[in-house]
């Protein structure tokens, strides 16, 4: 059974827009994650992370930045081929042309696809950025872990990683840190079972 890990570069506001900076033509404020330091440690918790998973999920935004990006790019580490070989599962109902190597389009409805995902992916699937997506994972409880690494910046407007819910969602904190010398901290929250 896949464990579902929602993995976000998120503001103290909130948001999760453009943390690189690649939008500079829709959003005026991004690259605010890069304005900080995350130090060793950070960069090794991203890196440790991409490396152990499995696949990712994207919704249709996300995946269209991703694809724009990442085939072109390289490292010493393995963090750009591990982005480019993994299996990478798309939500769209929209999208046809997946251009990315080893993506696959799902549709229909999105608790039926990203459970039977789950049964059949040993291992972590990782959700970045995608907004909307993790808002309605969360809202059907398929969501077992969230990776935040909390930058210390407000940026007053943007879009938001958590909206309207159908419901209340409680979540009890598993592990907690800071890495840097900038305040950036990773917090780890896991579904609370009461």
């Amino acid at each position: 059974m896949g464990k579902l890990v929602v993995t976000e570069f998120i503001t103290l506001d909130g948001v999760i827009e453009d943390p690189g900076g690649g939008e500079a033509d829709k959003f005026d404020r991004g690259g605010w994650a890069f304005q900080f330091e995350r130090g060793e440690q950070g960069d090794k918790f991203k890196l440790d992370e991409t490396l152990e998973a499995e696949a990712l999920l994207l919704g249709r935004v996300t995946y269209e930045g991703f694809a724009a990006a990442w085939p072109s790019m390289t490292d010493e580490v393995g963090f750009a081929d591990k982005m480019n070989t993994m299996p990478k599962y798309v939500l769209s109902s929209t999208l046809q042309d997946l251009t990315w190597s080893n993506s696959t389009r799902l549709e229909g409805d999105v608790a039926d696809e990203v459970a039977k995902l789950k049964e059949q992916v040993a291992g972590e699937i990782l959700v970045a950025g995608s907004a909307m997506l993790v808002q309605m994972l969360i809202d059907h409880d398929l969501v077992d872990e969230l990776r935040l690494m909390v930058f210390p910046t407000v940026l007053g407007k943007g879009k938001r990683l958590f909206g309207d819910s159908a419901s209340a969602k409680a979540f009890r904190l598993a592990e907690s840190r800071p890495v840097g010398e900038d305040g950036v901290v990773i917090l780890i929250y896991e579904p609370s079972k009461s």
